[in-house]
């Protein structure tokens, strides 16, 4: 992409996605992200041919706007919005401005894929237990679509007591009747350079998990 993204280089398993998504579903899948931020791995997805729907609440991410850099300096971070318009991808996308949990998406209609990047750990969700998170973007997933999320694992002791630092062992009762798990993935504890909302160095690990549906049958609620 000519124009970055705010979280260039914030590592990711989205290569993996990506993969099985062409293994699994094609090249011209209609995928959902969740979390979309400034498109950072919404534009790839168009740029390659799916069609996209793009879920996230923040106006910055989706309009772009001033933000505080790691040094206390402001800059312009250029949005979702503007970003697709300068990639000419803007007719492969369509924006819901909306919480994922409250977005209005016909259920009747289930898509080829979903994916979200790192969305669940943020404070600003954690009133609602995981588990509305992982079977509301399962019930999104036609037969045969596929299921991909990367996640923070926890780290400190804070970490430990929330449920939104998961781990592929914990997600896995959720994929029982009706999934196949595709790949689990994990990372050793690595450390995360300063960037925009984080002005310091900072531990992190991440795993994720790529499952697809076989059935209709709908999971239990773990």
């Amino acid at each position: 992409m000519q124009t970055l993204s705010r979280w260039e280089n914030t590592p990711t398993f989205f290569p993996q996605f990506r993969a099985a998504l062409l293994e699994h579903v094609g090249s011209s899948a209609t995928v959902v992200v969740i979390g979309a931020s400034d498109g950072r791995l919404v534009l790839p997805l168009a740029a390659a041919g799916h069609r996209v729907i793009a879920i996230e609440r923040d106006p910055v991410a989706l309009q772009g706007g001033l933000v505080q850099l790691p040094d206390g300096t402001e800059a312009h971070a250029a949005g979702l919005v503007e970003r697709l318009q300068q990639e000419q991808l803007d007719d492969r996308v369509d924006i819901v401005e909306s919480d994922f949990l409250d977005a209005d998406l016909p259920l009747a209609a289930r898509y080829d894929a979903v994916w979200t990047s790192c969305s669940w750990h943020y404070s600003a969700n954690h009133h609602r237990p995981l588990a509305d998170f992982v079977t509301r973007m399962q019930d999104l997933v036609r037969i045969d679509g596929l299921f991909g999320a990367e996640f923070m694992m926890p780290v400190t002791a804070r970490h430990y007591l929330s449920e939104h630092y998961t781990s592929p062992e914990r997600l896995g009762p959720y994929f029982t009747d009706g999934w196949n798990i595709q790949l689990t993935l994990r990372t050793g504890q690595f450390t995360e350079l300063p960037h925009i909302g984080q002005p310091h160095p900072h531990v992190h690990r991440m795993g994720a998990l790529l499952a697809t549906r076989t059935s209709s049958v709908t999971t239990e609620r773990a």
